[in-house]
């Protein structure tokens, strides 16, 4: 269902033409369509400057749970098909993860000007709250604490507030999921119990790839990292000691892993064929360029820790703190991502199958 809930005068000059309108429209409900949608819907109110959309993909293991991103976008199409890719892939982290909740995304198209911040974030609680527990909303890229703390006054159907024990920022959680599917894999191709002299190439040094180095420089691994931000790369080596190189020669670097935490699709033919890894473990979101590399991966012998899997740390603990407010049970949950993981390496061994086909059947499956 797609459903338009506009307060904005009705004034037809304001409108491409129909044509054009369409061919957009079309398009967009031939990918909500084909990612399985169920609902769509939009927000504009003209007195607060408000253009909010929220895609709610599947609500059938309990009420959909997604961050609210505000970012610029140069088109409203551009922002749609954003959330529709995002509420997609919260679906899938959610059920492989065997969460209570379907998945969505918000997105709020930041305007030039904020008049009234306040006003404007209630006016998006008060979207939310239309929706009657359906989505339930948290910090993304361009949010924080703050704007969710403005948001409950108008709706109960939010989390990442700063009273609910969750922090602002989600990559040091996310970056110990990853650590945990690594020292999984680890274990299942190398036979090993420890981290400690094990070579990972981490490609991107930002949020999730500095605390993910954090992570397996505590457990005594050996880091190779590539960024293109040179203050990110420095600060790796002066804190754990690691060595440098070019980005595009992250992947012929030899090495027991090979963690992309930065941009997706970069596993494509190419790529797969310089790796020179038996492990492929990351944070990054849609790492295959195409559903197929995964079987290219395992035909090479390379073991693909599949992506939305192991990078779901930060939606574990916003849905676990919304449910119970127990920070505790909320690291135990992401910590059982090592046993998810292991499960799904045995099951590709034993059906020789490519990890991520498995895994993904496995989501698709808890959403029927």
């Amino acid at each position: 269902m797609v459903e338009v809930i506009s307060e904005r005068p009705n004034h037809s000059k304001r409108f491409a033409h129909p044509s054009v309108h369409y061919t957009v429209v079309d398009s967009l409900m031939r990918y909500a369509e084909f990612l399985g949608y169920g609902d769509i819907h939009t927000k504009i109110d003209e007195r607060t400057g408000l253009k909010a959309i929220v895609a709610i993909h599947n609500l059938k293991r309990g009420p959909a749970i997604g961050g609210c991103r505000m970012v610029t976008y140069q088109t409203i199409d551009k922002a749609m098909e954003d959330a529709l890719r995002l509420g997609y892939m919260m679906s899938y982290k959610a059920a492989i993860n065997n969460l209570p909740h379907g998945g969505a995304k918000a997105v709020i198209i930041k305007p030039k000007e904020i008049k009234d911040r306040e006003a404007f974030f209630e006016k998006f609680g008060e979207f939310v709250n239309e929706l009657g527990g359906r989505y339930i909303t948290a910090v993304d890229s361009g949010t924080s604490p703050q704007e969710m703390d403005i948001i409950a006054r108008r709706t109960p159907f939010v989390t990442c507030t700063s009273k609910s024990g969750s922090d602002s920022d989600p990559s040091p959680l996310t970056a110990l999921g990853v650590c945990r599917a690594i020292e999984a894999a680890v274990k299942f191709k190398l036979g090993r119990e420890s981290l400690d002299g094990i070579h990972v190439a981490i490609q991107g040094a930002g949020h999730v790839g500095y605390y993910l180095a954090k992570d397996l420089s505590e457990r005594g691994a050996i880091l190779t990292i590539a960024d293109i931000n040179i203050k990110s790369l420095q600060r790796c080596v002066d804190e754990f000691g690691a060595k440098i190189c070019h980005p595009d020669e992250i992947y012929d670097v030899k090495t027991d892993v090979f963690a992309p935490c930065a941009l997706g699709a970069v596993l494509n033919m190419d790529t797969i064929k310089r790796l020179k890894t038996l492990i492929v473990a990351g944070s990054a979101n849609n790492q295959l360029a195409h559903h197929h590399y995964g079987a290219l991966m395992h035909e090479r012998g390379i073991l693909y820790a599949p992506d939305f899997l192991i990078n779901a740390g930060g939606l574990i603990h916003v849905a676990v703190i919304y449910d119970h407010g127990d920070l505790k049970k909320s690291v135990e949950q992401i910590n059982n991502i090592y046993h998810t993981v292991y499960d799904i390496f045995e099951r590709s061994l034993h059906e020789n199958r490519a990890t991520n086909e498995i895994a993904e059947k496995i989501a698709r499956d808890r959403l029927r």
